[in-house]
């Protein structure tokens, strides 16, 4: 899953508002994103309702502001964590995550009565839906919903979201689409014997290889009910139909969102969310600075106001540090997302080029204009350090030298005969991505490149990059594992099976070997014993094809209104959770 676009470091997981771990002024706590964080929950955990918010009360608004605007409402193509933390609040998928006062995490029941029922050696999953489960217009939501909802995947525009249930059931890469290629709106379906409804409460996925972690795929926030009757195809964006505890009230893209009371609700068959708040209010255009000036200044309604993704903005850190009223309203956790410098390897084909690009980055000086020690750590290879199997690998040096290697990168351009070559260099005109965009360019130009830079509307970057025929050298990306297992990582970023539009092979590496090894490493059974082999595979790809360059592991330093309550952090999604806040 990706972060949002020119994040600073917004994503991670995390208790509470400044308690636990997270609330210690030296910097984060433990990296609540290890596997040893997570488990299965049982039936028991899967019922509603979810445990009451200590001190929660009814009523009020709640003020939510953020710098981009949402790409999509659409569940099918939510893939960035801005999104993923305001689907929360309307969408319910067939698992979810349950996060206790500790930030750890369970998979539970959603929709479902469990965590779903393995068969067949693993390759196949049923689940069964609870009880009393409704749409905003209080229709029941039924299996063959959710079998809509799976199959609109396969139509066309939908590309941004992930992609993990269909390709299990269908295909690798985008080969999916081939088995319903117009989705479920000619009126055709994927055989009973791809995907069952047996009865209204029964729905039933045949993959074609075992997969352990299903119940992990099937959280993700696409794999849930669409009514077929209010399904819009691109226009579901505008005004996606509700199962949660909240509803589209009215929405202006690129402006603001209000979701109100969804009554259909039920919290009885809820085991994550509240509905204590009367209405969120979301709006964007906020920079970090905007947005965290007005919660140090905390006055009037900004006192009932958050932000899911929006982080302290860098200039300020210490500011909010030496504010004592800030403690009990902030958290500092360790996200699950890495950010990296792509390299579009259909433009940059000389890989002592890439490489060069790579010793000159200035990972060091890149994470100073972003904040600094909360905003990260340096990172030294493509794996996060919560993954299974990492191992601390450092192949450019980026420890000993954080402003990059510029000598060594000139010497591999004179190698190549490419020393002056002109790199085009795509960013997000947020404040803090123009001065980062100084940073990088005066590294890459001491290294012997010229650089021409392309400021593009933080509205529309993260789309701008995910086009295959983009007209950028470089360009800042992020990713983090959908859950702690490499297989949601590699694949995604380096399968030249997955180059599309809207996709997320963002340097557009297709490597036979390598995806041949993909394919090797995701036939073994025991994700344990395949961790060590993603690491090996990824440190391969950064030392032999080079599309990118990782830059820092981020952190996330989140900050809110006095009058809130109830946030803290979402761990899986490395954000803050709206699902327990409420106006005291």
């Amino acid at each position: 899953m990706a972060l949002a676009a020119g994040a600073l470091t917004l994503s991670a997981c995390s208790s509470g508002g400044g308690g636990g771990d997270g609330g210690k002024d030296d910097g984060p706590g433990a990296d609540k994103n290890k596997a040893s964080n997570y488990s299965i929950g049982t039936k028991a955990d899967s019922t509603g309702p979810a445990p009451e918010v200590p001190g929660a009360k009814k009523g009020g608004t709640v003020g939510v502001l953020q710098r981009d605007a949402f790409q999509h409402l659409d569940p099918g193509q939510i893939y960035y964590n801005d999104m993923l933390a305001n689907q929360m609040l309307y969408n319910r998928s067939l698992t979810s995550y349950k996060v206790d006062d500790q930030g750890k995490v369970k998979v539970v029941g959603d929709l479902a009565t469990d965590a779903g029922t393995s068969s067949d050696g693993g390759k196949t999953w049923t689940f069964t839906l609870k009880d009393g489960i409704k749409f905003e217009d209080g229709s029941p939501v039924t299996s063959q919903d959710i079998r809509w909802g799976v199959e609109r995947l396969y139509a066309s525009f939908e590309t941004e979201g992930p992609q993990y249930i269909p390709q299990w059931l269908s295909g690798d890469g985008t080969e999916f689409r081939k088995a319903l290629p117009d989705g479920p709106y000619n009126g055709k379906h994927l055989p009973s014997s791809v995907l069952d409804t047996p009865d209204a409460k029964t729905i039933v996925f045949h993959f074609l290889a075992p997969h352990a972690d299903a119940p992990f795929a099937t959280a993700m926030p696409n794999i849930g009910p669409v009514k077929a009757a209010k399904d819009t195809k691109q226009k579901y964006d505008n005004a996606p139909f509700s199962t949660g505890p909240y509803k589209v009230a009215d929405y202006k893209n690129g402006k603001s969102l209000t979701l109100v009371r969804n009554e259909a609700w039920d919290p009885r068959t809820d085991p994550i969310r509240h509905q204590y708040a009367d209405r969120f209010e979301i709006s964007v255009g906020h920079q970090f600075a905007d947005s965290t000036r007005r919660f140090l200044a905390d006055q009037g309604s900004d006192k009932n106001t958050m932000s899911y993704s929006n982080a302290v903005a860098p200039e300020m850190t210490q500011k909010v540090l030496d504010q004592p009223d800030t403690k009990a309203r902030r958290f500092l956790e360790i996200q699950p997302y890495v950010d990296y410098i792509s390299f579009n390897m259909d433009r940059l084909k000389d890989v002592k080029v890439r490489k060069a690009l790579a010793y000159a980055m200035p990972n060091g000086q890149i994470l100073q204009q972003m904040g600094g020690a909360p905003a990260g750590t340096v990172a030294t290879n493509y794996l996060s350090p919560a993954m299974d199997g990492y191992k601390p690998t450092d192949p450019y040096g980026k420890k000993a030298k954080p402003a990059g290697d510029t000598d060594k990168a000139r010497q591999l351009l004179k190698e190549a005969g490419k020393e002056g070559q002109e790199i085009v260099f795509a960013y997000a005109n947020t404040d803090t991505w123009q001065k980062v965009s100084v940073v990088i360019t005066q590294a890459l130009e001491r290294a012997g490149f010229k650089v021409q830079k392309k400021e593009i509307d933080a509205n529309t970057y993260r789309s701008a990059i995910a086009e295959v025929k983009n007209k950028f050298d470089i360009y800042r990306s992020s990713w983090g594992a959908d859950w702690p297992v490499s297989s949601t990582v590699v694949p995604p970023l380096f399968d030249g099976r997955q180059i599309a539009d809207g996709g997320q092979n963002y340097g557009h590496l297709n490597d036979p070997a390598v995806n041949k090894e993909i394919d090797r490493i995701n036939a073994i059974p025991d994700v344990k014993k395949a961790a060590p082999e993603w690491q090996k595979l990824a440190d391969k790809i950064f030392t032999d094809d080079v599309p990118g360059v990782p830059t820092f592991y981020n952190s996330q330093f989140a900050l809110w209104g006095s009058n809130l309550g109830g946030v803290r952090y979402q761990p899986v999604y490395g954000i803050a959770d709206p699902t327990g806040v409420y106006v005291k």
